[in-house]
């Protein structure tokens, strides 16, 4: 695979002697591991390039799809679950159980190409893929301050370039969003549903406290932390989700990286990367550990 299938035996001795293939298995591993530990993990045999390097270059661009994809499922999957939960068993709560249902069970990949051919392709809405139109170079060149389009072009004031790359998010944004979308709204009805019926809630209503005050101020806020577990796992899931958008989208991210490593058999890569996913799981996992404790006193950190 590195030198391809015409290379001469006394070029494959040398980069056997080059990579250390030539040494028993448990010292092969534990040169990995120190290699890993300092930063080596290996050239890409596509690109030739460090692969840390290739996925700090592509960071910027999948993270910034995550992060407006799981706004997305916040802002829009909380207020869903509320309402779904304050009209239980009433008209608007079906439609939002129907909702969520079709959001989590409907594939990524499949979600992606409908909106492409519907609101690009039938209503002219938004861009298929990249993103920016590659125009932008020329007309309004974005200063990639941090890699964070969205965020360079605000804050250079590069407001033609922030609009066009706010277009070529919407797309990737809702098909990325729909899968925890579902989930956290179908988490928050189903805890504050919970919630409701505790004795305290009964008891606030004795006194005359208004319902709307009860479902945001005792309600919700003790709803937020099972429904915080299940957004942090949601955000460990885009990550991975987000390699079917990225390929679909062409977005030029982690994902695009990683599909064109498994489909070349980049090994150095596909290694990269899997280390890269299982070190996210585990910081999102700590940091959901660590804001639960923070946001419920009963919580104890030992």
């Amino acid at each position: 695979l590195y030198l391809g299938p015409r290379a001469r035996p006394a070029e494959i001795e040398r980069v056997n002697k080059q990579l250390g293939l030539d040494k028993p298995l448990p010292a092969q591993y534990l040169d990995y591991v120190g290699d890993v530990v300092r930063g080596d993990w290996g050239d890409s045999i596509s690109s030739k390039q460090p692969v840390l390097d290739e996925i700090t270059s592509r960071l910027p661009a999948t993270m910034e799809l995550v992060m407006v994809a799981m706004l997305l499922a916040v802002v829009v999957g909380t207020p869903l679950g509320v309402l779904s939960a304050q009209l239980h068993g009433k008209l608007p709560d079906m439609v939002v159980r129907i909702i969520s249902l079709v959001g989590v069970s409907m594939p990524a990949f499949y979600l992606g190409l409908l909106l492409q051919l519907l609101l690009f392709h039938e209503l002219g809405l938004f861009f298929l893929t990249r993103r920016f139109d590659g125009t932008l170079r020329f007309t309004h060149p974005i200063d990639e301050l941090t890699g964070f389009y969205l965020f360079d072009t605000a804050v250079t004031g590069n407001w033609v370039a922030f609009k066009d790359v706010a277009g070529h998010l919407v797309l990737p944004a809702l098909t990325l969003a729909a899968y925890p979308i579902g989930l956290v709204a179908r988490m928050t009805r189903a805890t504050m549903l919970e919630v409701m019926e505790q004795n305290y809630i009964r008891t606030a209503r004795a006194y005359g406290i208004s319902e709307r005050f009860i479902l945001y101020n005792y309600a919700l806020r003790n709803a937020i932390v099972p429904t915080l577990t299940v957004i942090g796992l949601t955000l460990a899931y885009l990550l991975t989700g987000a390699f079917y958008v990225e390929y679909i989208f062409n977005w030029g991210g982690l994902g695009t990286f990683t599909t064109t490593a498994f489909l070349n058999l980049d090994y150095p890569a596909i290694m990269g990367m899997t280390l890269f996913g299982a070190g996210g799981y585990v910081i999102i996992n700590l940091v959901v550990d660590l804001a639960q404790a923070w946001l419920d006193p009963r919580i104890r950190l030992k």
